[in-house]
């Protein structure tokens, strides 16, 4: 890959960084209240999408711990950012398990995400406060569902009008 191409995709995955924050925070101002802590939309998780479809999943996941990071200062504490982190490190195992076997379409892997999401920060809650946190299981998996479902139809929408653009530039 040639410097002017290895430059334009640093600049690339900058914005998508950059969009990916901007989405946290919109998120984290979106007042949500399922009565379970932590539920969110996932927006963010429409950058993700959109690189693991696109660019590949070693750009995805840079770019995705970088904006987890990021947000948790910017927006959140350390243990936004542990909960964030191991959420979306279950999340993006099996989101690339899945897109690999071509089962799924992008909504199917997004829904899967949403849950795995779900359920890696419940455990990382039930190692760390000792409670009865696996009570707020079914809700969690059915806001994952919905979100997931929310998510992957405006990833598939953003990497539909994305794809042309980086098939010619990056």
């Amino acid at each position: 890959m040639n410097n002017k191409r290895k430059i334009k995709k640093l600049v690339f995955l900058a914005l998508c960084l950059s969009m990916a924050l901007v989405l946290s925070y919109v998120e984290a101002i979106i007042p949500m209240n399922l009565g379970v802590p932590g539920a969110k939309l996932g927006l963010p998780n429409i950058m993700t999408l959109l690189l693991i479809y696109t660019v590949g999943p070693a750009e995805a996941l840079a770019v995705s711990l970088m904006r987890i990071v990021l947000s948790g200062f910017l927006f959140g504490n350390l243990f936004a950012i542990l909960y964030s982190g191991a959420g979306f490190l279950l999340s993006f195992a099996a989101m690339l398990l899945l897109k690999k076997t071509g089962i799924f379409g992008m909504t199917g892997v997004s829904v899967v995400g949403g849950i795995m999401h779900n359920i890696g920060q419940i455990l990382i809650a039930a190692i760390l406060t000792n409670a009865g946190v696996f009570a707020y299981l079914p809700v969690l998996i059915a806001a994952g569902t919905i979100a997931g479902i929310l998510i992957g139809l405006v990833g598939g929408i953003f990497v539909g009008r994305v794809l042309g653009f980086i098939k010619i530039h990056l």
